[in-house]
């Protein structure tokens, strides 16, 4: 067991998977010499060459369609957009390309890529560095959709991500990177589509991902003052989603917030909230309570922004009117 920052979880799952498969490689902008805008890729053009590691010029467009040929060839590669913002430039590669051509061929191409990029408020980066997009991302079928929320789980995850045959985006969040946990040493695989229990809790379910799964928790620890025990489930996987361990704590809390940092219409959260409905409605004691991103882009602004993002308050707050 190491104690590693999120990023270096990251970056030991990328050496790992390159030292253990040569048709891995890296590409993307200022990942090479620079080691990428948060460093996850840091020393990996040193160590495996500028033929692997490659720094690309900007155009989201043209590399999500190269990562997609280049899947399609026998390589897996690993594409870093550096925000999540410029992930829509993508989406022509991602929807009538890599998401549907193992389908069109009847099984017969693989397109085992990886979309790693980040998003997120609280940075002060502005309206147009701060998005979270998993609900325009994990709409596409054909692409599997995950946000970790440790980095045991980054590490983890991400060498399961090169391993699939699917494509795989891979969300991380900017406040993330620098949080530090225990990472299991070795050859460790988190697989994909597997929710994990946080905190377990008897009166009230709070499902999240990505950073807020930490808001989440520290909403649980408040929740203590008002006598009410939540239980935590982190997503881990928005698509495939993880409905059994949903529908399993449920079934114990009969009440359900769900978080989520995206947008409010049509966001995750709506969608997470109607799967509820669909699976588990028998079981709720109350309507499913969503904490969201309210419907408008993220300030500039610390304070305005502050008060836009979902939190521990907010959270909290939920939590107690879906109990009253």
């Amino acid at each position: 067991m190491a104690l590693m920052r999120y990023a270096e979880a990251l970056n030991a799952a990328l050496r790992e998977e390159m030292q253990a498969d040569p048709s891995v490689f890296l590409f993307g902008e200022d990942i090479g010499r620079y080691g990428g805008v948060f460093k996850v890729s840091k020393g990996l053009m040193d160590e495996f060459g500028e033929t692997r590691v490659r720094d690309t010029p900007i155009s989201e467009q043209a590399l999500t369609a190269m990562a997609v040929t280049a899947a399609m060839t026998g390589t897996r590669p690993v594409l870093e957009i550096m925000y999540a913002d410029f992930v829509p430039l993508a989406l022509d590669a991602l929807v009538n390309q890599a998401s549907i051509y193992n389908y069109i061929w009847n099984g017969q191409v693989e397109i085992p890529l990886v979309l790693r990029t980040q998003g997120g408020g609280g940075a002060g980066a502005g309206a147009q560095h701060s998005k979270s997009l998993d609900s325009m991302l994990a709409h596409i079928p054909g692409i599997k959709v995950v946000a970790p929320a440790t980095p045991a789980d980054a590490k983890g995850m991400l060498k399961a991500a090169i391993r699939d045959s699917q494509p795989v985006v891979f969300l991380e969040h900017k406040l993330l990177y620098n949080m530090r946990g225990d990472v299991p040493d070795g050859d460790i695989i988190v697989p994909l589509g597997k929710a994990a229990t946080v905190r377990e809790g008897t009166d009230i379910s709070l499902f999240a991902s990505s950073r807020m799964v930490v808001e989440a928790t520290r909403a649980a620890e408040l929740l203590v003052e008002d006598g009410v025990s939540a239980e935590v489930i982190d997503l881990r996987s928005l698509r495939p989603l993880d409905i059994g361990a949903i529908v399993a704590s449920i079934t114990k809390t009969h009440h359900a917030v769900v978080v989520n940092e995206g947008w409010r219409f049509c966001g995750y959260a709506a969608e997470l909230s109607a799967s509820i409905m669909d699976h588990a409605f028998d079981e709720l004691d109350a309507p499913v309570a969503r904490v969201t991103l309210p419907d408008m882009p993220i300030p500039y602004s610390e304070p305005l922004e502050t008060a836009m993002l979902p939190n521990a308050a907010k959270i909290r707050a939920a939590a107690l009117a879906t109990l009253k």
